[in-house]
């Protein structure tokens, strides 16, 4: 390594410094899916970044998705994958599919993966966690309604089994299904999952990574993404249509989140390397933060 090259590693660590003084101790709650979670490479990257929140004393909560990986199951059993207004229809043997996919595949392989890495997980079911109520019929785009089955919104987060695992420094990894109040197991967005767990838990911050930079101007456009965005101008993107599909829920969830305590949202592409560390340790950052 030449002296130039080392001098800049250096600099990173100093520039990196005041974030680590100010955030150590701090609660973090990360949500992860989208297509990001698709590239094994992208994973283990993403979770190299987490250990190393957990080993300079950052308290990370990773909640993940699996959309894709339960769409892939179905089809196998035979099932049809069906999207009602971006909500997955889930009846009596798609949410077992669900239930499993998350819990005895997804969940247990990020837990296995942070600890090859160094670090200290544990897995959560989301049954464990959130509590939800199933949804009423929704508007089906036609004029009329569907019921969509066992869909759930999220209603209640238990959050001491999480504070326990935090207090022992190991990294919680929550699965996005819930349990209903007749005991009943209810897919959950897990958008809303993540940004309920960030609003019972106080967390300095809540970071949803997919495979979107943030939120953009136009959505062909890198250079037209927004740095910041103020929760009082959610709502109006929502009507321009700067924000659309599925961007509206992680944006609605980052406001409901700052309303209950959380400091700071962001969005950031989870595809980038070490897009996490970039957007927590320097000063520019490389997505989209939304603040109260």
């Amino acid at each position: 390594m030449s002296l130039h090259d080392a001098a800049l590693r250096a600099a990173t660590l100093i520039e990196a410094l005041p974030f680590l003084q100010k955030f150590r101790g701090c609660t973090f709650v990360i949500k992860y899916g989208g297509s990001a979670m698709e590239d094994e490479d992208v994973v283990e990257r993403l979770l190299r970044d987490v250990v190393f929140l957990e080993a300079v004393g950052i308290n990370p909560v990773l909640v993940h998705g699996g959309g894709k990986a339960i769409s892939a199951s179905m089809r196998a059993a035979g099932l049809t994958t069906r999207f009602v207004n971006g909500l997955r229809v889930t009846d009596e043997a798609s949410v077992r599919i669900v239930e499993d996919v998350l819990d005895r595949t997804v969940n247990p392989k990020l837990v296995e993966t942070i600890n090859e890495f160094g670090g200290r997980a544990q897995g959560f079911s989301g049954r464990e966690v959130l509590r939800a109520d199933k949804l009423p019929p929704v508007d089906d785009g036609q004029g009329g309604t569907e019921d969509i089955g066992f869909v759930g919104r999220v209603t209640g987060v238990e959050t001491a089994g999480l504070e326990k695992v935090l207090n022992e420094e190991r990294v919680p990894v929550v699965s996005p299904v819930a349990t209903a109040p007749d005991g009943h197991t209810l897919n959950t967005n897990a958008d809303e999952a993540a940004a309920a767990i960030a609003g019972a838990l106080r967390a300095t911050k809540l970071i949803f990574l997919s495979d979107v930079p943030g939120i953009m101007r136009d959505r062909d456009d890198e250079d037209s993404l927004i740095p910041t965005v103020h929760a009082d101008q959610v709502e109006g993107l929502i009507r321009q249509k700067v924000i659309e599909g599925g961007m509206i829920p992680k944006v609605q969830g980052a406001v409901a989140a700052l309303r209950k305590g959380v400091q700071k949202t962001h969005m950031i592409d989870g595809r980038l390397p070490h897009g996490l560390l970039l957007e927590i340790f320097t000063n520019e950052g490389v997505g989209t933060e939304i603040v109260a």
